[in-house]
């Protein structure tokens, strides 16, 4: 299994020590140069991407090797966000590149087409590991897929999506302990031991494994989806007592009312009571040590691929499919909402023609990897169907040309249950994910589109709601970057007009629409 940190033994003295030194070899190449493309050779590709790591909230402090051996090494996007704040069509957005109206994954539910036969027989098929594996990449899946992957309903775990060479899939949502792989489409049970079993440290293995496999006459791409630092948040046994003093962050929105914003937050009581404090408390120490065992499989790649001489050839991708709060706006814990600790994600690329070190402002989506990789591959973009556009041009202007986008869109289908959770009676139906007093963090119609510029004065963000009140929130995100104030009632009516006409231009936009709107 991947080895533990400083303080956890000599194993841990002897991983530490050959972290400290594969940065010096890191450094020390750096300061020779970026490695250059060469045009005759394609570039292997790894896309990590976490399960519910927000940035805004501190998300990434645990993350000391990804930074320096990513973001340090190459460029760290600060503006980048997620189309929708939920794991299954976040994820569907990164396989395919679109926005989740084009490629009609709504939640996570398999009604609501995740994992779904329309969504097997639809996008899946156009998905990023098709065209990779037609352009020649070897390529190899491992960790948590879809929600809904597995259900007996859309094929059990004998369907293998299209394109993958390796398939080592969790049959469901994010377990550490006591779940399902579909092996290439054979069903692998696992059960509570660390050595064996843990999930995190399993995808790194097997990872590392395929690494050593595979056919160095072809180019490679590995996608590797760990559980952390979603729930249950079990964390391995040598960081089980890490961060004891962290709390959630007091500022910003933490416990703040709900002023003027959807039916679904004023009725979160306010402030919370010292029960959901604890509970959300608790929940943020035990993100933060799920996240450990990542930041040690990044280590292990980047070491892996450097032994095999192949970091040089290498992009590096980290991500995370949505952010997520803890106690902002008195919301205890969860994502699916439009604010920025819900929408925001960390991006960081390493590679062939990266500078080190950069800080790029340019806002990036989920929608975009799809179409970068392809890109990063040699692929025509012009022949593939994506609402996104490549960003190598952000992080790699040498490389490529382009242009950013003026503003994009954010939209979301809520989830709810037909009856009352029995554990809370008063609630009522039509609501769901109510945790700790019964505050509910999901109904029917938590349903919005918003669309958000990043352009200085024009920071702006515009959301609807599909609700009986047809809400709307407008922000002014360069004076008030927490959201506290809902400025519908203070913006000129023709601003309202303009964000009201780009966002129907761009809930109904597909593939060059959604990039040239005006």
């Amino acid at each position: 299994m991947a080895g533990p940190r400083v303080g956890a033994g000599a194993s841990g003295r002897r991983h530490a020590a050959a972290v400290l030194a594969l940065l010096a070899l890191l450094t020390a190449q750096l300061t020779c140069g970026v490695g250059r493309v060469d045009a005759s050779k394609q570039s292997n590709i790894v896309l990590i991407v976490a399960d519910d790591q927000d940035v805004v909230l501190g998300g990434m402090t645990p993350m000391k090797n990804t930074k320096a051996l990513i973001g340090d090494a190459g460029a760290t996007f600060v503006n980048a966000f997620t189309v929708t704040p939920l794991c299954c069509p976040s994820r569907s957005s990164v396989l395919t590149g679109r926005y989740p109206h084009n490629h009609a994954v709504r939640n996570n539910s398999l009604s609501g087409n995740c994992s779904s036969r329309l969504w097997q027989t639809g996008p899946e098929a156009e998905a990023l590991p098709v065209y990779l594996s037609k352009r020649g990449y070897q390529t190899f899946f491992a960790g948590k897929y879809l929600n809904q992957y597995g259900a007996k309903d859309a094929g059990g775990a004998g369907h293998v999506p299209p394109g993958w060479d390796q398939w080592v899939a969790l049959v469901g949502n994010s377990q550490y302990y006591n779940y399902t792989l579909s092996v290439n489409g054979k069903e692998e049970e696992h059960g509570g031991s660390y050595e064996q079993d843990y999930l995190t440290d399993l995808i790194t293995n097997r990872s590392l494994r395929f690494l050593d496999q595979r056919s160095p006459q072809h180019p490679f791409f590995l996608m590797l989806c760990p559980p952390a630092p979603h729930s249950p948040w079990a964390a391995a046994p040598q960081y089980r007592s890490h961060f004891s003093n962290v709390k959630a962050p007091r500022d910003g929105s933490f416990d703040k009312p709900a002023k003027d914003k959807h039916w679904l937050l004023r009725r979160a009581a306010n402030p919370m009571s010292n029960s959901s404090v604890s509970f959300l408390d608790d929940a943020f120490r035990k993100r933060w040590r799920t996240l450990l065992s990542v930041d040690d499989m990044v280590a292990a790649l980047v070491r892996k691929l450097d032994s095999l001489q192949a970091l040089n050839d290498t992009y590096v991708f980290y991500t995370s499919d949505n952010g997520y709060h803890t106690g902002q706006f008195s919301l205890p814990i969860d994502k699916r909402q439009l604010y920025e600790f819900d929408i925001r994600v960390p991006l960081m690329v390493r590679g062939p023609g990266i500078e080190p070190k950069q800080t790029l402002q340019a806002p990036v989506l989920n929608i975009d990897l799809a179409p970068t990789i392809l890109d990063v591959s040699g692929l025509n973009l012009s022949s593939v169907n994506v609402d996104g556009q490549s960003f190598l041009s952000q992080m790699a202007p040498s490389l490529r040309n382009g242009t950013t986008r003026p503003f994009f869109l954010v939209e979301y289908t809520g989830e709810g249950n037909p009856k009352a959770d029995p554990a809370c009676p008063q609630v009522g139906p039509g609501l769901s994910q109510c945790f700790p007093d019964c505050v509910c963090e999901d109904a029917f119609n938590n349903t919005y589109a918003c669309v958000r510029t990043l352009d200085g004065a024009a920071n702006l963000q515009y959301c609807e709601f599909a609700d009986t009140e047809s809400f709307v929130e407008v922000y002014n995100m360069t004076a008030d970057p927490h959201q506290l104030e809902n400025i519908l009632k203070k913006v000129d009516p023709s601003v309202l007009q303009t964000m009201n006409q780009r966002l129907i231009k761009l809930q109904s936009c597909v593939g060059n629409s959604c990039r040239d709107i005006k």
